[in-house]
């Protein structure tokens, strides 16, 4: 029987130069801070596992600590099919919002808690925001990759020359309801991203709040929309030569 790494492995290509890239999930409760509820665990999680093997994809799951506790059978099959288990945290607080010995506090029990399921060397902040002057703290906790700035956002925590010794830091490419737009506007627009592009999606974003109250951008083209949004996305790149790592991967791929 093959391994979880060789069923996913990328199909063989043709002569083209292959770009890598990485595909992120933000695993957390539906849809923070406006919901605290489940769905994107109990629906989105299992079909977008499942969509991943069909493509072959390898991704790295940004989880948070809270969501491995309470949902350890789905979180066990983030290693267990193949892809990258990272920390998101323990309760998706905003770091900005923490101090130095709340932050320490956060991620010795995230990483406590995620490395029970395998090792865990990467790391996003909910709402990727990170104060540059606790990067040590990653480090220190075992955390050699950080994706918690964005190339779509602007401002402090989104200057990705700032650094510490030992970490890697790898921002995000865009927002992630981008990846659920029409075809016609997310492919260009996606063929056009810096290399190497980093996309994150949420589980949440695959059970379907279409009729929430939700907020237009958090709720427009969820649930089955989304999924086929994600495997259209994914399997364009790939036919155009793009190879999909886990993020501790592509530090070593750039």
């Amino acid at each position: 029987m093959s391994s979880p790494l060789e069923t996913l492995a990328p199909p063989p290509r043709g002569a083209a130069t292959a770009r890598v890239a990485a595909f992120t999930v933000d695993v957390e409760q539906d849809c923070p801070p406006y919901l605290n509820t489940h769905r994107g665990m109990t629906e989105g999680m299992p079909a977008l596992l499942d969509l991943l093997r069909e493509v072959r994809v390898r991704a790295t799951f940004f989880t948070t600590g809270e969501m491995a506790r309470r949902f350890p059978g789905i979180v066990a099959r983030i290693p267990g099919e193949g892809h990258e288990l990272a920390c998101h945290g323990d309760w998706h607080r905003d770091f900005t919002t923490l101090s130095r010995d709340e932050t320490d506090e956060e991620l010795r029990d995230s990483t406590a808690t995620l490395r029970e399921f395998g090792p865990v060397v990467s790391f996003r902040a909910p709402y990727l925001r990170f104060p540059a002057e606790n990067l040590d703290l990653l480090v220190k906790h075992g955390l050699t990759v950080d994706s918690s700035v964005a190339r779509y956002k602007r401002g402090p925590n989104h200057r990705s020359g700032e650094t510490v010794p030992g970490l890697r830091r790898i921002p995000a490419s865009l927002t992630s309801s981008a990846l659920r737009l029409p075809a016609f506007v997310r492919n260009p627009w996606l063929r056009r991203l810096r290399p190497p592009a980093v996309l994150f999606v949420h589980p949440w974003e695959a059970a379907d709040f279409r009729r929430s109250r939700l907020r237009w951008d958090c709720r427009v083209r969820t649930g089955a929309q989304a999924l086929r949004a994600w495997r259209e996305a994914l399997t364009t790149l790939q036919a155009d030569g793009t190879t999909f790592v886990p993020l501790r991967e592509l530090t070593a791929a750039c």
